[in-house]
């Protein structure tokens, strides 16, 4: 009976371990780390990383938590659909000069995974911001 029993755990631990859902399985992340490049100090800024949902059930993001008070995560609130992305937008306040990295830890409905994205970004005193050339211009796509 004893064997049986310790039989009959070890395939249900065994189950449970192989049936648990991955990141991976229902999401996925158009770029993972983005880089902000130069900014000037003072002047809070936003990467925004698109989700796509790659499972056949609708997707939730609970939870997208940067891991210091610089930053300040949002997300899509509501179902995010089959097929469909959504997003999560990381605002770092540029409160200090010099380069940062940046991470936010997030959690989807259904997956004990944690998924990290990094935002990356170089603060410039207004001094040396002002001396930076001008961006190129965007050519039409037309």
């Amino acid at each position: 009976m004893k064997k049986v029993f310790i039989t009959l755990l070890a395939f249900t631990v065994s189950a449970v371990a192989i049936a648990q859902k991955k990141v991976s399985d229902v999401a996925q992340f158009k770029s993972e780390t983005i880089d902000l490049g130069k900014i000037k100090v003072g002047n809070p800024s936003t990467a925004v990383f698109a989700v796509t949902n790659v499972s056949k059930d609708p997707l939730i993001i609970e939870t997208a938590n940067p891991t210091c008070g610089c930053t300040i995560g949002d997300y899509t609130k509501a179902p995010i659909v089959p097929g469909k992305n959504g997003e999560i937008k990381a605002t770092y306040n540029a409160a200090s000069v010099g380069p940062f990295t940046k991470t936010l830890t997030v959690k989807f409905a259904g997956v004990d995974e944690l998924k990290s994205i990094t935002i990356k970004v170089e603060v410039l005193s207004k001094e040396d911001f002002s001396k930076l050339p001008p961006p190129a211009p965007v050519k039409n796509k037309s």
